[in-house]
């Protein structure tokens, strides 16, 4: 009896070869705007201790009771698999000392991990770019972070799909007390709330506002509203921020019921959506959170941040197109050995073309095989052109007219690097 074929864990994802190189165009694009805008890149265990995002995300929140992979090691401590980034960048910043008294600018990339049901641009493993700064108030940061992630919108040509939504939490004061007024008048509608709706009524009061559910929402519209419980500074320094945008030329929504799912943010939260992915909406979400580093055992420290869903930001490039066909680079020159006598010949060959030309992309076949049976490969491979060792002389081969200049002077690379057969 023949044993079933391991598989991948379900909506934990393999990428491809062929994949590859359209998370290469983001991670490019990423890199070099983080190099613009000069934030340090930081990078950080994807296992933590549970208590950390306990502590930081909120014990009533969908991600701690319901999402996190969580296990105990040999030595009985909890672990958990990081389920965001902006927990674990506070810790090690925290640890090593980067915030005390110091500003610092950082970003970060990499996989975190859910335990949810997988969907179209919803994964058990995915991947986040997030960017976090510390030490600064006001409205300028605040400014600058949102202004940083409509640059990469526009580096990818997404900006017309879409839309910045924001809104002010006020102080954590501010947020309570809203959170009160709105429990209240929940209380007397429970029985007709949704399942989900009923079980935050004690734990996550705010999140009710995101319900997807149709006679919630028709509740809510009659429910108090946030904005009328924020106070004058928090309100004053919120304009200023819409102003900033609108001077910089970023349109925006102001949606009074956004509120992030995560019990740190305060102040000034935002999301990124879009219609393009379905039910999906939200690409980049982030947020003011400035309590979150003195709840983790720091000191008095305003931050703010984002994360960008990687996987959505791809899906969207990809179906609309906004992926350069050049980016899957083809073969400049493939290498065909004919004759067991030429294989280290050829080797060698490839080696001398490589470190005389690194920009080129050169592949030796190594399997073996007759003249037709490599040229194959080579028209496969998508070469410009082939370079065929075979009785003790290199013979050239164009495969594509459009090559590149130091391509189609082959026979002068040969030339250049000698005759290794002498």
């Amino acid at each position: 009896m023949s044993k079933a074929k391991i598989q991948a864990i379900r909506g934990m994802n393999d990428v491809l070869p062929n994949q590859s190189p359209h998370w290469q165009y983001l991670e490019q694009h990423i890199r070099q705007l983080m190099e613009t805008y000069a934030y340090q890149e930081i990078r950080f265990p994807v296992l933590e201790q549970t208590q950390l995002f306990k502590r930081s995300i909120g014990d009533a929140t969908d991600i701690v009771e319901k999402e996190m992979y969580t296990f105990e090691d040999r030595n009985g401590d909890s672990l958990s698999l990081r389920p965001e980034g902006t927990a674990s960048c506070v810790r090690a910043a925290e640890q090593h000392g980067l915030l005390y008294n110091q500003i610092q600018k950082l970003w970060y990339m990499g996989p975190m991990y859910r335990h949810e049901r997988p969907q179209k641009g919803r994964y058990r493993q995915f991947h986040q770019f997030g960017v976090e700064a510390f030490g600064m108030s006001g409205s300028t940061i605040e400014s600058e972070v949102i202004l940083l992630s409509a640059a990469l919108w526009k580096n990818l040509g997404l900006s017309q799909y879409l839309t910045l939504e924001i809104n002010n939490l006020g102080t954590p004061a501010n947020r309570i007390a809203y959170s009160e007024a709105l429990r209240t008048y929940l209380l007397g509608f429970k029985s007709v709330l949704d399942e989900d709706s009923q079980r935050r009524l004690d734990t996550n009061v705010l999140r009710i506002l995101d319900s997807k559910n149709l006679e919630t929402q028709t509740l809510l519209e009659n429910a108090p509203v946030l904005e009328d419980f924020i106070d004058a500074n928090s309100h004053a320094e919120f304009e200023k921020l819409l102003l900033m945008l609108t001077d910089a030329g970023i349109k925006y929504k102001h949606n009074s019921r956004l509120v992030r799912g995560l019990d740190y943010y305060n102040g000034m939260v935002f999301e990124w959506t879009t219609e393009e992915l379905g039910a999906q909406a939200t690409v980049c979400a982030g947020g003011r959170y400035d309590g979150l580093v003195k709840q983790l055992g720091g000191g008095d420290t305003p931050a703010v941040g984002f994360a960008m869903g990687m996987e959505r930001v791809l899906l969207m490039l990809d179906e609309l197109g906004r992926i350069p066909d050049a980016i899957s680079r083809s073969v400049d020159i493939f290498i065909a050995l004919i004759g067991d006598e030429n294989q280290e010949k050829g080797l060698l060959l490839a080696e001398n073309i490589r470190q005389a030309l690194p920009s080129l992309r050169v592949l030796t076949h190594c399997g073996g095989g007759k003249y037709n049976s490599q040229l194959k490969k080579a028209y496969a491979s998508e070469a410009h052109c082939v370079l065929v060792l075979e009785d003790d002389e290199v013979k050239l081969k164009m495969l594509d007219d459009e090559a590149k200049t130091e391509v189609l002077d082959c026979q002068g690379i040969i030339s250049k690097l000698g005759n290794i057969f002498t």
